[in-house]
């Protein structure tokens, strides 16, 4: 969603990075810059405002002008501005109060409150094991009781049973006793929602909020609203006091601006986003890490987030130990072809590392299609056990059958064997301590992914190498820091608690971080060298 606004601000920074000094001049003409861009990404006028004189009050300051690296200074400064407008820390759901804590779901029409509200009970059965009941009060609308309650089905969570006659603070004030009733942790209210604000739509819901006492009011918000998203914060909380906001459809191509306006126009946190439409697709929200994102700093945090989520110790360690003896087979294959599709692809994955933004678009110009994972995966589930186990059986009528099977070409049978191979040795260097493991994945997964000749292994490569490669490229050579090869040590973009974060999760991690266990759970990542 905050891709453009990145853009923008990464060739802004581009230009102050390089300067050895910055003019009162050079200041005003990069916050210039940076204020068309937050317009262009809809932010609001007067959040815009505030949040340009408060990085100017602090760039034209001793701040910057004693700085060795006044270019990075200001960059610190807008990424510092950026988190006080998200909102210092990251604030999640509270259900400190009287069993069952009551949730009311507001806002309009077609924002997504219905899907919202199953998601956030799936979250707090799934993760923080609480028996939560459903109840949809939207009369209006056709069907959205029934949707409540497939839902509701689909997510293994209870709903409160449908009574046609009854009004919406009836409808409360049932579900409010079937829930006492019931031993319930948690009971959700979704409401109806309007096309646009009127009264009607506002009196109903404060009559709701009177029966229901809710413990959070939780405004659900279409990340692509644009710049009305403010006037909807606005006219809600001002009736109903919101505790909260959800925004939805942030994996959408909006650009950014109702993230960055309510919270800075109604003081409210964000409490989580929806990042797609699956049931799981939601996530907190992290104020440090959205502005991380925006300033193409990477997410790591949120990577090894998802690593510990989607690869279980387990799997992990036996994958260790078939790397300490050189083993790699299609089944190997399989399983990270199948992790890498869970954490987001190779897009996805990119997007979180620091320093990796202009060889995510680099991927992304030359049209690269993420199904050939799907495809991938079909020719090794077509596959016999035995086959799977010991590829070199994989003869010509072999991969003809094969082919047949996964309805693909023989040719594409062949690229993945071939695929497989480099992969297997490059594994059993890693195994050995003799490839750096980002080397090691991009010039395993990522070369075969951009067309068979494969990329330089950038572990083996001297500083000027790669500052004449990233220039050909046209990538800012500074981008590079800190990648296997370089002569500077890598950006101190990690918070220190990274290997706490590890150790308590009990899963596994992206390597070399903050002294975390290693992660094999992507192809190229093994033992430490």
């Amino acid at each position: 969603m905050f891709e453009s606004l990145s853009d923008r601000l990464g060739k802004i920074f581009d230009g102050l990075r390089g300067r050895g000094a910055l003019s009162a001049d050079d200041v005003d003409a990069a916050l210039r810059e940076i204020r068309r861009a937050l317009i262009e990404a809809d932010v609001s006028l007067e959040v815009v405002r505030a949040f340009v004189e408060q990085v100017k009050d602090r760039a034209i300051g001793a701040e910057v002008t004693r700085s060795v690296t006044p270019g990075q200074q200001v960059i610190k400064i807008v990424h510092d501005e950026l988190v006080a407008v998200l909102g210092e820390t990251s604030v999640g759901i509270d259900l400190n109060a009287k069993a069952p804590v009551t949730l009311l779901m507001v806002g309009l029409q077609g924002s997504g409150k219905t899907t919202t509200t199953a998601k956030i009970a799936k979250r707090l059965k799934d993760r923080q094991k609480k028996k939560v009941l459903l109840a949809s009060l939207d009369t209006r609308r056709p069907a959205a009781m029934e949707q409540l309650r497939v839902l509701g089905e689909q997510v293994g969570v209870d709903t409160l049973p449908i009574i046609a006659s009854e009004t919406p603070v009836e409808i409360a004030r049932r579900a409010e006793r079937e829930g006492r009733l019931g031993g319930y942790d948690v009971l959700i209210l979704d409401t109806a929602g309007r096309t646009h604000i009127d009264d009607e739509l506002m009196a109903e819901t404060v009559s709701i909020k009177d029966v229901a006492n809710p413990h959070e009011i939780l405004l659900v918000v279409d990340a692509l609203t644009g710049q009305d998203a403010i006037n909807v914060a606005r006219s809600f909380d001002g009736r109903l006091d919101i505790t909260g906001i959800v925004l939805t459809r942030v994996d959408g191509d909006g650009r950014g601006g109702a993230a960055l306006s309510m919270r800075a126009a109604t003081g409210k946190p964000i409490k989580l986003i929806g990042v797609g439409e699956k049931m799981d697709a939601l996530e907190d929200f992290h104020p440090s890490r959205i502005a991380d994102r925006i300033l193409g700093m990477g997410d790591i945090v949120s990577l090894v987030e998802k690593a510990a989520e989607h690869v279980s110790a387990e799997d992990a360690q036996k994958m260790a130990k078939k790397l300490k003896k050189g083993s790699f087979d299609l089944d190997d294959l399989r399983s990270q072809l199948q992790q890498m599709k869970k954490m987001g692809g190779m897009g996805g994955l990119m997007a979180m590392m620091p320093g990796m933004g202009q060889m995510k678009k680099a991927m992304a110009g030359a049209n690269i299609d993420e199904k050939v994972f799907d495809r991938q995966i079909a020719i090794i589930n077509s596959m016999t056990k035995k086959e799977r186990a010991a590829p070199d059986l994989l003869n010509a009528s072999r991969r003809k059958r094969i082919a047949a099977g996964a309805g693909v070409d023989v040719s594409d049978i062949n690229k993945l064997a071939k695929q497989h191979r480099q992969m297997a040795d490059m594994m059993k260097k890693v195994g050995k301590g003799g490839m750096g493991a980002l080397g090691g994945m991009m010039g395993g997964k990522m070369g075969q992914m951009m067309g068979g000749g494969g990329m330089p292994d950038l572990s083996r490569m001297d500083p000027a190498q790669l500052e004449q490669m990233a220039r050909q490229a046209g990538i800012d050579p500074n981008q590079l820091k800190g990648l296997p090869g370089a002569d500077t040590p890598a950006p101190k973009a990690l918070p220190s608690d990274v290997g706490a974060l590890l150790k308590s999760s009990g899963g596994p991690a992206l390597p070399g971080f903050g002294g975390a266990p290693r992660f094999p759970g992507l192809p190229g990542l093994g033992k430490k060298k």
